[in-house]
């Protein structure tokens, strides 16, 4: 007589009696591919080189022309990698609110003390550390078109006589060009604004001079 078979009797049998085995191997499976992809991460990580560090700088948001107000809409801050931070660059825009700019810059530039009007510019221009900014309006408004930031020249008004001229200052060197005045009463009628830096002595003649005198500047050679 056959010994009883004791395989399943029935297809369903043979699967049923498969399925803990696959779940088995399944769970295995999964598991070594979560742990591979946690190793390709680790090393991923491990060799991904680390984000630098970076630092507030305030850049031009256009192209801005020389002389113009900075407002608002003109700059903006911006975070760049520490090692390509220009010295004396402005880091929030309200240190640039209201400034003036001394020459052009270009969308993106960054504003350093020394692209803008005062002190820091004065001193740097004339290599005087107490130089001052004196902006005086020019009597013929086409002479400021001439000038740029950089140039030197003495400044002068009309003397007693028809062909004398006093000298206000030697050796100022223009800082910034303003645009011409839209309030003007008449086209020509108000010459350009052009700051100037001197020494404190000169700086204090000329201004208190330039309130109650038409000026003019002559131009000098450049290598003073």
């Amino acid at each position: 007589m056959p010994a009883p078979s004791t395989a399943p009797s029935r297809p369903w049998d043979t699967l049923l009696a498969r399925l803990p085995a696959t779940r088995w191997r399944r769970g295995v499976l999964a598991r070594r591919v979560l742990a591979g992809a946690l190793v390709v991460t680790a090393a991923v990580l491990a060799f991904r080189p680390a984000a630098a560090a970076g630092e507030p700088v305030l850049v031009a948001t256009r192209d801005l022309p020389a002389g113009v107000v900075l407002g608002p809409a003109d700059v903006a801050v911006r975070t760049w990698p520490e090692g390509l931070v220009p010295a004396g660059v402005l880091r929030d825009s309200a240190e640039a609110a209201g400034r003036v700019l001394a020459g052009p810059a270009r969308a993106g530039e960054p504003v350093t003390d020394l692209r803008l009007a005062g002190p820091a510019l004065a001193a740097a221009a004339t290599g005087l550390p107490d130089a001052v900014a004196v902006p005086v309006r020019l009597a013929d408004p086409g002479v400021a078109g001439l000038l740029v930031a950089g140039n030197v020249v003495d400044v002068v008004t009309p003397g007693a006589g028809a062909d004398e001229a006093v000298v206000l200052a030697e050796g100022a060197v223009v800082t910034a060009v303003l645009p011409a005045d839209p309030g003007g009463a008449t086209a020509g009628s108000r010459g350009r604004i052009v700051l100037v830096a001197l020494p404190p002595a000169q700086a204090t003649r000329l201004a208190a001079a330039a309130l109650a005198r038409q000026v003019a500047v002559t131009l000098r050679q450049q290598n003073r």
